[in-house]
């Protein structure tokens, strides 16, 4: 039997007609059963603006971003040659992205539930496109475009909303239950779902990974494949230090620690439901698709102590100091109930008898109900200006000497917190900003490249 592969493919590989035939020229000899695409590249930027341009009464700047995103899909649209009722179906979605701008306008108010719907049209109007490029590239197969709302059930949080996963298997089960008995691929949509009540929700930026590997799991795939714009994953970012190195293969573990802390090439949360399945997922270049790319799996058989080096930027230091922590049971069930109710998540975290320091990305610094919570349970105290440099590898906390190391190729580092323990897959160091690319770089060298 053939193996059943969902495809996931993203904005840039969706840039113009010219990356789309790419694309579906991967897919054909692929044999993708599904394919979930991404906006074109651009575009949901664009549709950010148009939401806060409205929202702040500008109608001639949501003119010319209107007026952008019709010119970009009818351009693309007229390379590929679609037919009638495929530009009809585009004309209907940019004129009801319209509808929606003017409501926003008329307004003076974006909900998170418009917000989610402006956000979504990038992805339904890519789909369309792309399901004209793959149906020419592959004439022997029924390629029939899929709205994914009707199968990914969310919750109703916009903005960065929770997939259901039994409700999502069982719609799954439904309406794509003979996936793999017949001759059809479908083309659906990355980034979105929809609500118990029918709303359109979104799964946070960079969310179209995520929905591939859920879709992955709930269709029971045998492989899900991400197809980006770099040859899979690397040691650490290129664009940091030029001695990064291909990663061939990489556990789901180390990989998900990676994307966790700073590597962009995955979402963080896209491997949880490929990990859930036993699912292998493929990383490759839609632009140099013979290249080898990187393969995530459950166990590999090269495991060492360091694979790489990552760096996640804008970091915040928080700590809460208290007396009332020492000796007392059930207070950091307290702290990280505040951060549960906020919907907020901490990197990384160290804590002494009456402290508790954590991470935070620098944007949650604006939460102002997070930080009034925080504060009743004692003083908080905000250091901006910090990176956060993980290494990523294996049985990091049974290796002697581990820390002369570490510290021996950046002595002369000021490092804030140390968080190490927690995982045998990481060791994570807060140090100043300025100096996080260059941390990466002497890691990098001392560590994986001796």
């Amino acid at each position: 039997m053939e193996k059943l592969i969902v495809s996931k493919f993203g904005g840039t590989s969706m840039g113009d007609a010219a990356a789309m035939r790419r694309s579906a020229d991967i897919c054909k000899k692929q044999n993708s059963r599904m394919v979930v695409v991404s906006a074109t590249s651009g575009t949901t930027n664009k549709l950010i603006e148009l939401s806060k341009t409205a929202e702040q009464g500008d109608w001639g700047g949501c003119e010319k971003l209107i007026y952008d995103l019709r010119e970009r899909h009818f351009t693309i649209g007229k390379e590929l040659e679609i037919p009638e009722y495929t530009r009809t179906k585009i004309a209907d979605l940019l004129s009801e992205t319209e509808t929606l701008a003017r409501g926003i306008h008329l307004m003076r108010e974006c909900s998170p539930r418009a917000f989610d719907r402006m956000q979504s049209f990038g992805e339904r109007l890519s789909s369309l496109l792309f399901t004209e490029a793959l149906t020419q590239a592959w004439p022997t197969r029924t390629v029939k475009n899929f709205d994914v709302r009707t199968v990914l059930a969310t919750d109703a949080i916009y903005g960065k909303a929770t997939p259901l996963t039994e409700k999502t298997a069982e719609n799954a089960n439904r309406l794509l239950g003979n996936l793999r008995a017949e001759n059809t691929c479908y083309v659906t949509q990355g980034f979105i779902g929809m609500d118990p009540q029918g709303h359109t929700t979104t799964l946070g930026r960079g969310g179209s990974d995520y929905s591939a590997s859920l879709l992955g799991e709930a269709v029971a795939a045998d492989v899900v494949e991400i197809w980006t714009d770099v040859d899979g994953i690397a040691t650490t970012d290129p664009r940091l230090h030029k001695g990064a190195r291909a990663i061939r293969d990489i556990t789901f573990t180390e990989a998900a620690e990676m994307a966790v802390f700073g590597a962009k090439i995955l979402h963080p949360t896209t491997l949880t439901p490929a990990m859930r399945r036993d699912i292998p997922v493929f990383v490759g270049s839609s632009f140099e698709p013979e290249k080898a790319g990187t393969w995530i799996r459950r166990e590999v058989k090269d495991a060492p102590v360091f694979r790489a080096v990552a760096l996640k930027k804008e970091q915040a230091l928080v700590t809460l100091s208290t007396p009332k922590m020492l000796n007392t049971h059930g207070f950091l069930s307290r702290v990280f109930g505040v951060f549960e109710q906020h919907r907020v998540s901490v990197d990384a975290i160290t804590t002494s008898e009456i402290s508790i320091a954590m991470t935070v990305d620098r944007p949650m610094l604006t939460h102002e109900a997070l930080f009034k919570d925080l504060r009743e349970l004692g003083e908080v105290t905000i250091e901006e200006g910090f990176s956060l440099v993980s290494l990523i590898g294996n049985s990091m906390n049974h290796k002697p000497g581990l820390a002369v190391k570490i510290f021996g190729a950046i002595e002369d580092i000021n490092v804030r917190m140390i968080c190490l323990g927690a995982s045998k897959h990481n060791f994570c160091v807060l140090v100043n900003e300025v100096q996080g690319p260059e941390v990466v770089a002497r890691l990098h060298q001392a560590l994986i490249e001796a």
